[in-house]
């Protein structure tokens, strides 16, 4: 599993015109599954982003979760990050799960996050063509892989 993590003072994510899912300051998450992810992705992705510590603390540090601050997040399936460009120029979507391996991931991975966030996490439509804004905070933006972890 991975994830690109923007901490943002607000995002939406809209398909055809419709919006599907809006925050305030939090984390903008798109993530990307492998057919290989497994629950303990799952498990180890939505504890990580939860006590990731990319927002200030009093001082001005970087030293405090989105748990901590009460930051929304706003989850996005993103096939995309599997993408491989070894060769030419045109990507590879290989290591991509396909939508019925990694829709049940982004269901698990989300439901997940709400539970312990304790509140709901927005999202967009899976497998559809969306639109995603979003005001950056920072900027910060982190690349997280469980099958990596740095």
């Amino acid at each position: 599993m991975r994830v690109i993590v923007q901490r943002v003072s607000e995002a939406a994510v809209s398909v055809g015109g419709t919006l599907s899912g809006r925050i305030g300051p939090g984390l903008l998450v798109l993530a990307g599954f492998e057919e290989a992810d497994r629950d303990g992705d799952l498990d180890w992705m939505a504890q990580k982003l939860l006590r990731l510590r990319i927002f200030a603390d009093d001082a001005g540090v970087m030293n405090r979760s989105v748990a901590e601050t009460g930051g929304e997040i706003l989850a996005v399936s993103q096939f995309t990050l599997y993408a491989s460009t070894k060769k030419g120029n045109r990507p590879s979507w290989g290591r991509a799960a396909r939508g019925e391996v990694s829709q049940p991931l982004f269901e698990g991975f989300v439901t997940r996050l709400s539970a312990a966030l304790g509140r709901p996490v927005a999202t967009g439509v899976f497998g559809a063509d969306m639109q995603v804004s979003l005001v950056n905070d920072g900027p910060v933006t982190v690349a997280i892989d469980s099958r990596n972890p740095q």
